[in-house]
């Protein structure tokens, strides 16, 4: 799983980012790009387009829904989504924070950017168990002019994986 989260786990408000980070968001890229990645229907529906060089699963209840772009797979269960990358060496799951909750049990590694602040919000990632996770790397990203808050990225791994 990868996602940004502030100090008390905030995700986002009324489907959209608290911050913007432009490193945050190349390190995205440049993690995901490739492979699979998984999200809910708002999670997607909040992306100008689609994301390049990467095949959307989107997961929705509605049976009806249709993207209309390529390299996007629409299903309608996380076991769904989990089948399609089965196969897969790496796929990750970029949110929202049901879809979040739902993955956690799944995961083997968690891409988190902690964004050293507090905020207003209406969308969680879940709690990190630290009796369940390692944490393995961790960098520093001091405010600057591009970025108003402070950030780490921290990269965990599932204890017995």
């Amino acid at each position: 799983m990868i996602a940004a989260i502030g100090e008390d786990n905030a995700l986002g408000w009324d489907n959209d980012l608290l911050w913007h980070l432009p490193d945050d968001f190349k390190r995205f890229k440049r993690i995901t790009s490739g492979h699979k990645i998984i999200m809910g229907r708002k999670t997607f529906e909040s992306f100008p387009n689609v994301l390049p060089n990467r095949t959307h699963i989107i997961i929705t209840r509605d049976r009806n829904y249709d993207p209309v772009y390529v390299n996007c797979i629409v299903v309608h269960s996380l076991e769904d989504a989990l089948s399609i990358v089965a196969n897969d060496t790496l796929c990750f799951v970029i949110g929202g924070g049901e879809i979040y909750s739902l993955a956690m049990e799944y995961a083997t590694e968690l891409e988190i950017t902690r964004v050293h602040g507090t905020f207003k919000a209406d969308s969680y990632f879940p709690v990190i168990d630290k009796e369940a996770w390692e944490l393995v790397n961790e960098e520093y990203h001091p405010k600057d002019k591009k970025h108003a808050y402070a950030f780490t990225y921290r990269t965990y791994k599932r204890k017995g994986c």
